[in-house]
């Protein structure tokens, strides 16, 4: 490694408190320092060549060094670098970009607001639900159901609605207000025996118990992820969004659509939300909204909601909310410019059709293997759940951290996967720019590597 790379990597330990990383650990290992990327592979300071199977954090759906995305983002700089959009100001690029994002979104939507990111995105509808219901004079309805194995961000507000222990212990979390129900891991959860029908109408009925302890008039919302990621990529069992919904319109409750993973083609739709048949009252996107080129968000309400703020507004005032950078028009550029190629490329079609054939090679390579318990996942979203022996059911301990070894095998061999040791699971979300010959080489990489660690705990 030439010097000036160790003099980075000893810059980064002395300098920089990382997020999600073990404090402890990272200063006895370091950081890992990319230093380019093209498409779907990334350089390293040690001179690896990387596939990235995880498209950074779920996100860049463009593949990276995308010309046009630069282009775009010079152009807008050049020619307005910034302006607020606080007291009605405006900017072309954040015009354009709304009006083409409500047309691609469900038909309900009526208004898009903007934020720098998924955990803005999320905060930002918190408190629209909060202001609603104070406005229509229902202020005790404040209470926001999340899930467990959830994961809506790490604000104050988002890390109480995120259902992973971890983001709430030492933290004081979560904040008074937020419940977490049952999530819809069948594969953990489901009774012998139970139909996932069966199992989604227990976890519909559960939820519903809960807001009937609680108290109807006091639950204003209820928050899902179509598929959930860092929570293990857990698809929802058959009829779940249908007898959840059922619930939450019984109870008057708005649902909110946390596509921040699952929007702009991740699942081969444009949004999860039209895999299973949701219709939320708000919506929050960011991620792959720009491909991760710039931090952006669009959170997305209905006409109802709007009417409310509208009428609020006469009467009490403006809307006390938004961000310095809301609607910045460098981000909104970028984002026209990514859904300029998600569109032209057809990859929401490309996702859907290498998507499949991914989850294919998956169960071909792994249905019988004996420590592959299960292949989840939709489009271009997938998980491997490891299992140290599936006929009995038997979990690894958690002290062996198996997910995060095999992950750690993967880079050695050329190939970011993601681990989600919480629940033993290695996940992948290519680029949707990843071909058929891309995913052949993805699954034969994790399964040389699954064997070497396998092999290593004498397996």
């Amino acid at each position: 490694m030439p010097s000036e790379h160790k003099n980075l990597k000893q810059l980064d330990a002395q300098s920089i408190l990382h997020p999600s990383t073990n404090a402890h650990d990272f200063a006895e290992t370091g950081s890992k320092i990319i230093q380019s990327g093209k498409g779907i592979h990334l350089h390293d300071t040690d001179g690896n060549t990387l596939i990235d199977a995880v498209a950074g954090l779920w996100c860049v759906n463009v593949g990276y060094g995308r010309s046009e995305l630069a282009d775009a983002m010079q152009q807008a700089a050049t020619n307005l670098s910034y302006y607020h959009t606080f007291t009605g100001m405006s900017n072309v690029p954040q015009i354009e970009l709304a009006e083409r994002l409500l047309s691609l979104a469900p038909k309900q939507m009526s208004k898009v607001f903007f934020a720098s990111g998924g955990s803005d995105g999320n905060d930002s509808l918190m408190k629209i639900v909060w202001y609603y219901h104070n406005l229509i004079g229902k202020p005790a309805k404040r209470k926001i159901i999340s899930r467990w194995q959830a994961y809506h961000g790490t604000s104050v507000a988002t890390a109480s609605l995120t259902g992973l222990p971890s983001f709430h212990k030492d933290f004081n979390l979560p904040i008074d207000g937020v419940l977490h129900t049952e999530s819809p891991d069948y594969f953990r959860h489901a009774n012998p025996g139970e139909s996932e029908l069966a199992f989604s109408q227990r976890r519909a009925d559960e939820l519903e118990q809960m807001i009937l302890r609680e108290g109807p008039d006091t639950v204003g919302a209820f928050i899902a992820e179509p598929v959930m990621g860092a929570g293990g990529v857990i698809t929802p069992p058959e009829g779940y969004f249908a007898a959840i919904q059922a619930v939450t319109r019984k109870y008057d409750i708005l649902f909110i659509a946390d596509e921040v993973v699952c929007g702009f083609g991740r699942l081969g739709t444009w949004f999860g939300s039209e895999v299973y048949d949701i219709e939320p009252d708000m919506m929050t996107t960011a991620k792959a909204l720009t491909s991760g080129y710039f931090p952006f968000s669009a959170s997305f309400i209905t006409e109802k909601i709007w009417d409310v703020i509208k009428q609020g507004s006469a009467k009490y005032g403006s809307f006390a909310h938004g961000y310095t950078y809301a609607g910045h028009p460098i981000g909104a550029a970028v984002a026209m410019a990514n859904l300029d190629i998600i569109e032209s490329e057809k990859l929401v079609d490309q996702s859907a059709d290498v998507g499949a054939y991914f989850h294919q090679q998956l169960q071909q390579r792994f249905a019988n293997d004996p420590f592959v318990a299960q292949i989840r996942g939709q489009g271009m979203l997938a998980a491997v759940q490891l299992m140290q022996d599936k006929d009995s059911k038997t979990f690894f301990a958690p002290s062996t951290k198996i997910a995060p070894q095999v992950t750690a095998e993967c880079y050695k061999n050329g190939l970011i996967a993601r681990p989600l040791p919480s629940v033993d699971s290695v996940a992948f979300s290519p680029p949707l720019v990843t071909t058929k010959s891309d995913v052949d080489s993805i699954v034969a990489i994790f399964e040389q590597s699954l064997r070497t660690v396998m092999q290593q705990h004498g397996l």
